[in-house]
């Protein structure tokens, strides 16, 4: 089986290891960056208790919306990001998340035209 490739500057994006709010924040950090398939009238919602909850996206690192907001970027706790596209497309999308957050990079897998990366994202302290 092989999967469908996606546009080279889209991203693919999976997030889990977090509350719903602060997947919302991460969310709408991305959004103000780039368009997406998310609509701000679908936040993301638990749908059932002491089960693990992942919320998928896709953004279009070469289309900015008009008019964005820079929403609030505080997070609860730590955030698992899994980010997977084609490497200027993720390199892009990363950086966006490297102006509202601190991230590291926790794992990779990388081929000729696509990458993956988990990053685990955290609020930076306030000075």
């Amino acid at each position: 089986m092989t999967l469908p490739h996606l546009p080279v500057s889209q991203v693919e994006v999976v997030l889990c290891d977090c509350s719903a709010q602060d997947a919302e924040r991460v969310f709408a950090c991305l959004c103000a960056h780039f368009e997406s398939d998310r609509r701000p009238e679908d936040p993301p919602h638990e749908i059932a208790s002491g089960r693990p909850t992942m919320w998928t996206g896709t953004y279009d690192t070469a289309a900015v919306p008009s008019g964005a907001e820079e929403p609030s970027a505080r997070l609860s706790g730590p955030v698992t990001v899994d980010v997977q596209g084609s490497p200027p497309a993720v390199r892009t999308l990363r950086a966006a998340l490297e102006e509202s957050y601190s991230v590291r990079q926790v794992g990779v897998d990388a081929g000729d035209q696509e990458v993956s990366l988990q990053l685990r994202l955290e609020g930076r302290q306030e000075s």
